[in-house]
């Protein structure tokens, strides 16, 4: 049975593999990982996933799952089922595929996302 080696990866946010532009209000700063991508998103106060990143993703709500933690600002999600939750600074959050979700407030929203991020604000 072969065995596949991986490698210790240490990657700076500040300098990304690869940066996904909202419409407008933000971006995610994406680094590609051997064990999957990891993002930092950056979310400017009115940002909401239905008008920033819909045009982009091209379907009715984001069907991207979301597995992160929070480090600044007030996010609200929405399901598609209508369940919603805040979640703030020093939150960790799973946010399943089918929901929107908006900046509360005026303080910019930072969250690392370890859910893979495949095909998240990328043109289907």
């Amino acid at each position: 049975m072969a065995t596949v080696q991986e490698s210790l990866q240490v990657k700076s946010s500040s300098e990304p593999d690869e940066v996904r532009p909202y419409v407008d209000k933000g971006h995610m700063d994406v680094v590609h990982l051997s064990s999957g991508d990891a993002g930092l998103g950056t979310f400017e106060p009115g940002w909401r996933w239905s008008e920033c990143v819909k045009p982009i993703a091209g379907s009715d709500s984001c069907q991207v799952r979301h597995v992160g933690y929070m480090l600044s600002g007030r996010m609200v999600v929405t399901m598609d089922d209508g369940t919603e939750r805040e979640a703030g600074p020093g939150d960790f959050v799973h946010i399943p595929p089918g929901h929107d979700a908006y900046v509360v407030g005026d303080e910019t929203c930072r969250f690392i996302d370890f859910g893979g991020l495949a095909g998240y604000a990328q043109a289907h």
